[in-house]
């Protein structure tokens, strides 16, 4: 049982690590001296210094993917905290509803991301 919940732990803490990960790294599609990734579009020199940085562009779906995104977030963190609150609160042989319920809703949310399409 200690390792179930062990392996659980890890998953959470796994789940978070990537979902950070792809909403802050910088550098999404490289290519021709341009570097863009979901909060700006950066052009550089052949020298790779960063000459322009702008806004991503005002589409609606690429606004409803950094909100997904950082819903996933939101979501994931509660998830992890719900599931320490539960794991010492629940009687033996209780269920962890509440944990699973977050954890969906923030998976839910990272697939619609892959769904978006230019």
């Amino acid at each position: 049982m200690l390792l179930l919940l062990l392996s659980i732990i890890v998953l959470h803490v796994a789940v978070l690590v990537l979902l950070f990960v792809s909403t802050i790294v910088s550098q999404w599609i490289v290519g021709n001296g341009h570097a863009t990734d979901l909060w700006q579009n950066c052009s550089t020199s052949s020298s790779g210094n960063v000459h322009h940085c702008f806004s991503s562009s005002p589409n609606e779906w690429l606004q409803s993917v950094q909100a997904t995104m950082i819903l996933s977030i939101i979501f994931s963190i509660l998830s992890l905290f719900l599931f320490f609150c539960q794991l010492f609160t629940l009687t033996k042989g209780g269920r962890f509803y509440i944990t699973g319920i977050f954890q969906i809703l923030a998976e839910s949310n990272s697939s619609q991301m892959c769904s978006y399409r230019d």
